[in-house]
């Protein structure tokens, strides 16, 4: 596959934030996150919305970090550091959303407001609940509207717009009911969709169809998978591609991932970008 290009030794690369909760077992979240800024060649930035207890069977507890906390985090990088993109995953409670998405309007009106890929995490792969269920109403009302994507998986599609995707029909259906909710584009992702040999994720603008296929991997070992896939459309979006381009490397870099995945623990293995040390480009 065709990688992002790396940034000589010794020249600042692009910087791109993750606003997310933390992985004691290292599979997802902001784990995750770090492990493909790295090795797409972009310098990751951090925002700890959330700490949790978990290991590869699932979650045992969490912790929400102070709202003031967390939106300091993103300030403090944005005025001095700089970022050319950012994504989001579990932010665990309306509180924390709103303080976000607050922080980001006034970064918007100053100018330092890069493009935001909004992963709405509300469950663990196991099912574990990672959301507040009062906080869906603010990450649909605040958070949406300021995206420049939005990423769910199935499971979280029925959970923010009600509609059960079963066949190519509702993963429209339900790419319309997303994008209806204000960011510019909506991805509703198939990897769940396991009716058929192929995996197909589809963005919408609101006026255009885009479809990305690849073959599924039959592999059990997929934690992180999600995480993945939005922080390297946003290592992506910050080399100033666009949205159909990035989502489009984003889909080939995780299906990698996926393929270099290793068991790890008694659960749920996580999918692995080092294949990209062992290819040496």
């Amino acid at each position: 596959m065709n990688y992002l290009p790396l940034t000589p030794p010794g020249q600042t690369p692009l910087r791109v934030m993750t606003i997310a909760g933390t992985d004691s077992g290292g599979g997802a979240g902001i784990q995750a996150d770090l492990r493909t800024f790295a090795l797409l060649g972009v310098h990751g930035c951090v925002s700890v919305a959330a700490v949790t207890v978990q290991n590869s069977l699932g979650v045992k507890a969490f912790h929400e970090i102070p709202v003031d906390v967390v939106a300091g985090q993103i300030r403090a990088v944005a005025e001095d550091i700089g970022i050319q993109a950012a994504k989001t995953g579990m932010l665990a409670s309306s509180e924390i959303i709103g303080a976000v998405a607050g922080t980001w309007r006034n970064l918007s009106t100053e100018g330092l407001a890069p493009p935001l890929v909004v992963d709405p995490v509300c469950a663990s792969m196991h099912g574990d609940p990672l959301l507040r269920p009062s906080a869906l109403a603010t990450l649909r009302d605040e958070l949406f509207p300021l995206a420049a994507l939005v990423t769910p998986n199935l499971d979280e599609v029925r959970l923010i717009t009600g509609i059960e995707v079963v066949d190519d029909a509702t993963q429209r259906d339900a790419a319309r009911a997303l994008h209806a909710m204000g960011p510019a584009w909506s991805l509703v992702k198939g990897g769940h969709l396991r009716t058929s040999s192929r995996s197909t994720d589809l963005l919408f603008d609101g006026t255009e169809f885009h479809e990305f296929v690849a073959e599924r991997v039959d592999t059990v070992h997929d934690h992180g998978a999600g995480d993945t896939l939005a922080s390297a459309t946003a290592a992506a979006l910050a080399h100033g591609w666009s949205m159909p381009e990035a989502v489009a490397f984003a889909k080939g870099w995780v299906t990698e991932c996926v393929r270099a995945a290793y068991p790890l623990g008694a659960g749920h293995g996580p999918v692995s970008p080092l294949f990209r040390l062992a290819d040496g480009v």
